[in-house]
């Protein structure tokens, strides 16, 4: 390809680039603010030795057939032709549906592979396996909001109302006198959002409040939670115990006369059953502030002294996708709603209640009058789900009945797993039980631009296009900027996208129209653009045809303001606008969910104290939050992701006080250890880390030194080694794995060298049985 700049989109920005022989040189779209970092994550990964040039097929697996392996994750790799890799996935594909159905087959994706809307992985393989076998079992809901997206619907409505929705940048900046953060607002995370990011505009909206006189206030265990644009107050809390708090504030409202009596009555049901609680009523403990500062470790007098700050005040209450990403996670995000009920503020201006507000660029903005579409997936034949977080659970228990939202369900059978822009080493908590619970299929097959520990479990690995490799258009129903995401670079070794492998796997299967449509991948991009088109045009609004719009690479969309519609009509009248919840108000007291009969989520918002707790053998919390040099784990060998790292180790923080106790220094490599491993990371000191907490970023791709070990040791520092892999409750089945227990000391002697971007060991000459296209088959 000739060096010309291209257009493009990533998660965590717009912007140009220049492939100058294979060098990349990245220039961030004009109109944003405050461009990403991560967009440097690019410049040197198009030929990074860890890229997947060809298809690739395990050996255990190509010589002994499908089935439970152990073997997984520690063996070798055989290079093989698409010819024979598409032989080999078709059949596998046939046998298992044949053989056991569509339930025999897990579809597993997590949507964030790239920003592009068409070249979507998890549409991409739910419509090949709808189209091909009829249908596949399914993950619901995500990592990272399991419990909110479950419980909200139950005592508010839609999920997306509140989050994208709640309230937007503009009203804070304008109305907002106190902006009360459970979790933060962390920038790191307000930089990422699916479909693209073209303008980056929390921090100005933050600075901008803050100049006019609105006070933050950032409850978390980490001050970095709070950008230093907020100029705001750090309330340093004990991590998981922030419904204690809100409980303790409820109670000193309600006995100060404080709380917005009128609206509980109007506009809500339950308040009568929280305070019963509250005051002890039936367990004699009252939830005041003393009771709540021995639990959190906020004091007394502080905890009254916020209540008596919100008081009278114009007051957002955000909670973070952090807060629910724990055990019990549904009750912090229930408890932040009644508090904002509680001061009465729901529905007015830069007021009232907001779900994950800084946790994605795509809160807090202005919608698209017109959404770009999505690429259709099809009919999903069967009903057969799981929530997300449980497919562990699922592979290593098939028949076991769980409980979800109400429902008694039964585990499948899964015989064969399809993933597709995913990384479950990344997204999973106890990694060792997730290998274990791979180890279990008869065959996984992955599809990867490079070799994730995903990749490395896989028995049919197939090299996909990276974003950079092919065209695609990017758009976010909240980014008013729709960009021709324009090819790069040529695609590295042989690898194809997605849409082309699964085009030549269903003309394989006989579904090749059912799958394709007759279109190839840029006349369904101009198909999809044609419906916004189209969409636009009812609305009395023109904009240019395909060609156009690509030729010039960005369009600028019109946007509505409809920021907290939903909770501003039902204030406005409760009547002719009731919340879709079944009293048609706030549930403070829900007797759908009392009828569930989950102890762990019972009728009203409570305080449960978790399972896991500091003791002597395990005296610190660790915090396994997202990071700030990457989108999860994508492009872990990028080089800002890898600028971040010390010695090619992921870089964990706490506080000096704990660190000379432990003897630990600045820049020593610590290892982290619990019942279910040990991680190695290199150590910074901070006092912005609570005392007693150690921090921990996800998304380094895992590394273990025996990767077969019951208790693994990660040498690159990926803390989901040490994560529990339990449910948020009976309710939701959502992820925990935000926060755990730990023992933290310094490592002596060499530490063993981190692999994680050195492919496995690869042979270049399959054997007699695979050498010619045709002849290949498991087990031969």
């Amino acid at each position: 390809m000739t060096a010309t700049r291209a257009m493009h989109s990533s998660h965590w920005g717009a912007f140009s680039a220049l492939n100058d022989n294979g060098t990349l040189h990245i220039t961030p779209f004009s109109g944003d603010p405050d461009p990403s970092p991560l967009l440097q994550n690019f410049e040197n990964v198009l030929r990074h030795p860890v890229r997947l040039a060809t298809p690739m097929v395990r050996r255990g697996w190509l010589e002994d057939g499908p089935g439970p392996d152990d073997r997984r994750g520690a063996d070798d790799y055989i290079a093989i032709s698409w010819e024979q890799a598409y032989s080999l996935a078709a059949a596998e594909l046939k046998r298992v549906a044949g053989l056991a159905g569509p339930e025999a087959v897990f579809g597993g994706s997590y949507g964030w592979s790239s920003a592009g809307r068409f070249h979507h992985a998890q549409s991409q393989v739910h419509r090949f396996l709808n189209t091909s076998i009829g249908g596949y079992v399914r993950s619901v809901n995500s990592y990272s909001s399991g419990a909110a997206s479950v419980i909200l619907p139950h005592i508010v409505g839609d999920m997306n109302e509140i989050a994208r929705r709640g309230v937007s940048w503009q009203e804070i900046a304008e109305h907002s006198e106190v902006v009360l953060s459970f979790g933060g607002l962390a920038l790191k995370n307000s930089q990422v959002a699916s479909g693209g990011l073209s303008e980056h505009t929390e921090r100005g909206f933050i600075q901008q409040a803050a100049r006019r006189g609105a006070r933050f206030i950032s409850v978390s265990p980490l001050a970095s939670d709070l950008p230093d644009e907020a100029q705001g107050e750090w309330l340093a809390i004990h991590p998981g115990t922030d419904s204690a708090l809100i409980l303790a504030l409820l109670q000193i409202l309600k006995q100060r006369q404080w709380s917005d009596e009128a609206f509980l009555a109007d506009y809500c049901v339950g308040w009568p059953q929280l305070v019963a609680y509250l005051n002890g009523e039936q367990d004699g403990q009252l939830r005041d502030a003393a009771w709540a500062a021995e639990i959190c470790g906020i004091p007394a007098a502080r905890i009254e002294a916020l209540a008596e700050q919100l008081h009278g005040k114009r007051v957002i209450v955000s909670v973070a996708h952090a807060l629910q990403r724990a055990q019990h996670g549904e009750q912090p995000v229930w408890l932040g709603l009644v508090l904002a009920a509680a001061l009465g503020q729901p529905g007015l201006p830069g007021g009232g209640y907001s779900y994950a507000l800084g946790a994605l660029g795509h809160y807090g903005k202005q919608h698209n009058r017109v959404a770009f579409p999505a690429l259709p997936q099809g009919k999903n034949g069967i009903d057969r789900l799981i929530p997300v977080a449980r497919i562990s659970d699922m592979l290593l228990h098939p028949g076991e009945k769980f409980r979800y939202n109400g429902r008694t369900l039964t585990y499948p059978t899964i015989k064969l797993a399809w993933w597709a822009g995913g990384n479950p080493f990344h997204h999973h908590q106890d990694l060792a039980r997730l290998r274990k619970a791979f180890a279990t299929l008869d065959t996984l097959i992955v599809h990867e631009v490079a070799w994730t520990s995903t990749a490395r479990h896989a028995d049919l690995v197939l090299p996909a296009t990276m974003t950079l490799e092919r065209e695609d258009v990017g758009g976010a129903p909240t980014d008013r900027h729709l960009i021709a995401m324009q090819q790069v670079a040529a695609p590295y070794g042989e690898a194809k996208d997605d849409y082309s492998i699964f085009s030549e796997l269903s003309r394989r299967l006989g579904s090749e129209q059912a799958f394709t449509e007759g279109r190839n991948a840029r006349e369904w991009q101009a198909h999809l653009y044609q419906q916004m088109q189209e969409k636009l045009q009812q609305q009395g609004i023109s904009v240019p045809d395909f060609a156009t719009f690509w030729q010039q690479g960005i369009l600028e969309l019109p946007q509505s303001d409809d920021a907290g519609r939903l909770l501003r009509h039902f204030r406005r009248d409760p009547q002719q606008h009731p919340l879709p919840t079944p009293s048609g108000k706030i549930e403070i007291y829900s007797a759908t969910l009392a009828s569930f009969d989950n102890a762990d989520c019972p009728g009203h918002p409570v305080w449960l104290t978790p399972l896991q707790q500091p003791d002597e053998q395990y005296p610190f919390y660790l915090i396994a939050n997202q990071p700030a040099s990457r989108l999860h784990s994508q492009l872990d060998f990028g080089r800002f992701s890898v600028s971040q790292k010390r010695g090619g180790r992921e870089v964990c923080s706490m506080h000096p006080r704990d660190a000379q106790q432990q003897g630990i220094a600045e820049g020593d490599v610590v290892e982290i250890t619990n019942p279910r491993g040990t991680v190695l990371a290199s150590v910074t000191l901070s006092e912005k880390v609570r005392t007693g907490v150690v921090q921990l970023p996800t998304g380094a791709w895992y590394d273990p030194v025996d990767p077969l070990a019951e208790q693994p040791t990660c040498r690159h520092g990926n803390p989901n080694v040490l994560t529990l892999d339990i449910g948020t409750s009976g309710l939701s089945q959502g992820c925990t794995g935000q926060i755990t227990v730990v023992q933290i000391r310094r490592f002596t002697g060499e530490p063993p060298a981190v692999r994680a971007f050195e492919p496995p060991v690869i042979s270049r000459n399959p054997p007699q049985a695979s050498a010619a296209a045709g002849d290949v088959a498991p087990g031969a």
